[in-house]
This record gives C-alpha cells, structure tokens and sequence, in this order.
C-alpha cells in the first residue's frame, strides 16, 4: 500500500542482477517513486505474501522447479487480488495467454524492459487495478441492493425471457428459481389484455412508469402490483422489472370500501323501512276496515281487498328481508377451522349438485387454519355463493372447484364455477339489494352473505368472464 506517495513493488526473481537491474531503471525514470524489496525464491515469496504490503508484484517466469504462474495461482487460492506482472524471456510468448488466464495483469519480456515501458506497465497496471476495484465494489453494492430489496426485481433479455430474479422476487411469485427463468414476463400476467400494452410501453423510450396490473403467482393466487421497467443495458438489451406488491393495501382499501357501501345501504334500507311501513300500516288497517263493512257496489270486492292485503305482507315481508340483510347483526362468534365449514356447506348442498351432475374439486390447504365465526350464519353466506354457482353452470356440464389457503395472517377460499358468467356492468352491482338477474328471487341472498362476511372482517370480491365462468374470492382473519 502505497505510503507517503511511494508505490512499495515486491520482486520475485532468482537473479539478482535483474533486481539490480529494475531497480535502477525505476530510479532512473522517476527517482524515489518506486520502493523496490526483492525476493530470490517462491518459498520466500510466499512467506513475504502473506503480509500482503505491497502495491504491486514483478514476478519472473522462471523460479527454480517453480514458475510464475504457480505464484499467479497461490494469489488466487489465497483470495488475494493485487495486481501482478509477469517477467518472460525471450521466446517465451506462448506464456501470455497462460499467465492472463493465471490472473497476471500484464507481462513484459525482460531483454526488452526499458526504463519508460517499465515504468509505463506499472503505472497502467496500477490504475487499471485501481479502476476495476472500483467497478468491483460498484457491483457488490448494486448487488447487495438486488439480493436484499424488499421489492421484487426481475431482469429480462431482449425477448423478455426472466433470466434473473432477486429473493423478493421469487417469493412474491411463488416460483422456485429454476422454474422462473423458464418463463417470460408476459407469463406473470393474469388479464391477457395487460400484456401488449406493457410491452409496448416497456420497448418505448420512457418504458413502464408506475402501471398498475394483476399477476398470477405460480400457485394461481392473483396480486396486485405497481410496475417500474425500463431498459437497463442498451448494448445487451436487458431489462429491469421492478415490482411493488400493493395487494395487501388495496384489500384493505377495498375492505374500507366495502364497509362504507354497505353502511350507506344500511342507512338507506332503514330510512325506505320507516318510510314504507307507516304508509302500508294504514292501508292495512283500511282493508281490514273495508273488509268489515257492506260491499255492495262491487261484486269481486273481497276479490280486490284480498290482493291489497296478500301484497301489502308482501311489501312489509321484503322491508324485513332488505333491513335483515342489511343489518349488522349480533354473531355467536367461536373459533371455527374454515375447511371444516366448508365440508359441511357441501354437505348442504350435495343434493342439488348431485341432481345437477355437477363435478366438484376440492384443494383445501391443511393444516386447517381457525378463524373466529357464526357457524349457522357463515355456512349460510357460503352456501349462497355456491347455489348460486351451481344454477349459473348447465346441468351435467359443469365443475366446482373450491380453493383454501393461508396467507400472510389471512385464510383465503375461492369458489370457481364454469358457468355463463356475469356481464361486466353487473359485476358493481352483485351485491346491491334487489339486484338479480334470475326470474324468481328477491336480490338479497348476495347482500346478505356480503354482510355476514363484513360482520366476520372478512373480504368478499368477484371475478367474472362470459361464457367461462364467476370466481369468488373470500378472505377472513386468522386467529393468531
């Protein structure tokens, strides 16, 4: 190392006139510039190595029954890099491509050293030592930076193949490393509408700036994420992919959502309750009162009353159904496993999924994770959804398939039909009351299941495609 401005070179040579020699083509050239120690063995060499207080190394091809590349490969097993130039006789050229391969960082052929060439190998020797240390230090940061970001980061060939993938990365994807770099980034996708755009955004000068998309994990489980990428090395055509898992915080933004939504419906279908009822109590009250008197003038009179009557219960029944359904009611909470409340909402409906030759899959993830619930009222919730899937799918030509897993302090089931699938512009509208686009039904049974999973601080969304099928996508807490 240097000190007080002077470069300390160790000589490995077993002539002594050849140190004396360099010595003085080096004072020569830049006169006390240069600290020269010599050594005239590779035993000893080894040994003054070790203090590893040097600058730089001249070393001579030939050292008795060893060479120089012995010593190149002593730095290396060592671990030790500095920089080293090799000594060669004359005809000696063949050795370059052996000693460059050996980690010398220059050679010189020693009947031609001259005090200037000397000087100048040493000097570029030198800085270019000094440049590739900084590039070496350069990538370990960036390295560091790739291996422990708590983004995901993804690198891309000029086909956009994967072909490097940081730990974050292969742990938000679900994908063992190998497997990943079989797969293009368009594979990550969920929705195939995504894709080309990103890609044309991604070969465009700004490339991706802060777009949202849906992935698919390896597993199948959607993600939300912010993607930055651009095109990290022009001459190598590689990209940088970095992604931001915003899941977490949209569920809980959709969670938020979903609550307020329902306590305005809440609000409102109370208001409707209040307003409706006193009305229809007195109209009630006056056919009761006509149905009392003398009704001459009419003959189907009582024909007319009844069908007030009969549809004012009516009326007042559907008020009950929509304040029910709509109301945050008291739950006999206890810890439930979800699979096992899952097993029996099949047993309940095995009958019409038999009648309908419906085929069921079933993957639930063991062991089974407990959550507090309303037996009675969540089993109602679920059986809604999957009656609901099973009079969407034809009979005798469709499938069930149900998913459980556990996932950051969360279970998660996912009911899957193959049926005809919801319009898009219904999708917003699932859940509102009176809502239904069956020929008999009331549109509550969805609000009420919605309000038996809020009540439960769960989360319930909907994926649907016509003509494939409707996915419902439930989530409730853990007990820790």
């Amino acid at each position: 190392m240097a000190i007080n401005g002077k470069t300390h070179i160790l000589m490995i040579d077993d002539d002594e006139d050849d140190f004396f020699l360099v010595n003085a083509l080096l004072q020569d050239i830049s006169p006390d510039q240069y600290i020269l120690q010599w050594v005239s063995s590779y035993r000893e060499a080894l040994a003054v190595i070790e203090s590893r207080t040097h600058d730089l190394y001249l070393v001579d091809y030939r050292l008795g029954s060893h060479t120089g590349i012995d010593v190149l490969h002593h730095f290396r097993n060592l671990g030790y890099k500095a920089p080293v130039i090799l000594f060669t006789g004359k005809g000696d050229y063949h050795i370059d491509k052996e000693a460059m391969q050996a980690g010398a960082a220059d050679y010189l052929v020693k009947s031609e050293i001259t005090a200037v060439g000397l000087e100048r190998a040493i000097r570029y020797t030198l800085d270019k030592f000094t440049h590739l240390n900084v590039i070496e230090k350069s990538e370990k940061r960036y390295f560091s930076i790739f291996e422990k970001s708590n983004d995901a980061i993804l690198l891309a060939d000029s086909e956009h193949k994967i072909v490097a993938a940081n730990p974050a990365a292969m742990h938000l994807l679900r994908y063992e490393e190998v497997t990943l770099y079989n797969h293009y980034l368009s594979n990550l996708f969920a929705n195939e509408d995504q894709i080309k755009a990103f890609i044309a955004q991604l070969c465009s000068d700004k490339g991706v700036v802060q777009q949202e998309y849906v992935f698919r994990t390896h597993q199948g489980q959607l993600l939300d994420v912010i993607v930055n990428a651009s095109l990290l090395d022009e001459k190598k055509q590689l990209y940088l992919c970095i992604i931001q898992d915003v899941t977490e915080r949209k569920r809980k933004e959709q969670e938020k959502q979903q609550h307020e939504k329902f306590a305005i419906t809440g609000r409102i279908a109370r208001l409707v309750a209040h307003e409706v009822r006193n009305p229809l109590t007195n109209i009630l009250l006056a056919v009761s009162e006509l149905k009392t008197a003398e009704l001459t003038d009419t003959p189907d009179g009582h024909l007319y009353l009844d069908i007030m009557e009969r549809n004012c219960h009516r009326i007042n029944q559907l008020v009950t159904e929509l304040l029910e359904s709509t109301r945050m009611s008291e739950l006999n909470m206890l810890p439930q496993g979800l699979n096992v409340l899952i097993e029996k909402t099949m047993q309940l409906a095995a009958d019409r999924l038999q009648l309908n030759n419906i085929l069921v899959i079933k993957r639930l993830e063991e062991p089974d994770r407990m959550i507090m619930a309303d037996e009675d009222k969540l089993i109602i919730a679920l059986l809604n959804i999957i009656i609901n899937g099973i009079e969407a799918m034809k009979a005798g030509d469709g499938t069930l398939t149900i998913d459980s897993w556990y996932e950051s302090d969360r279970v998660f089931v996912r009911i899957i039909d193959t049926g005809s699938g919801i319009p898009p512009e219904n999708l917003a509208k699932l859940f509102e009351p009176f809502f239904t686009s069956k020929t008999k039904g009331t549109g509550l049974g969805l609000t009420a299941t919605q309000n038996i999973i809020l009540n439960h601080k769960g989360t319930v969304n909907v994926e649907s495609k016509l003509g494939v099928g409707t996915s419902f996508l439930i989530s409730f807490p853990v007990i820790r």
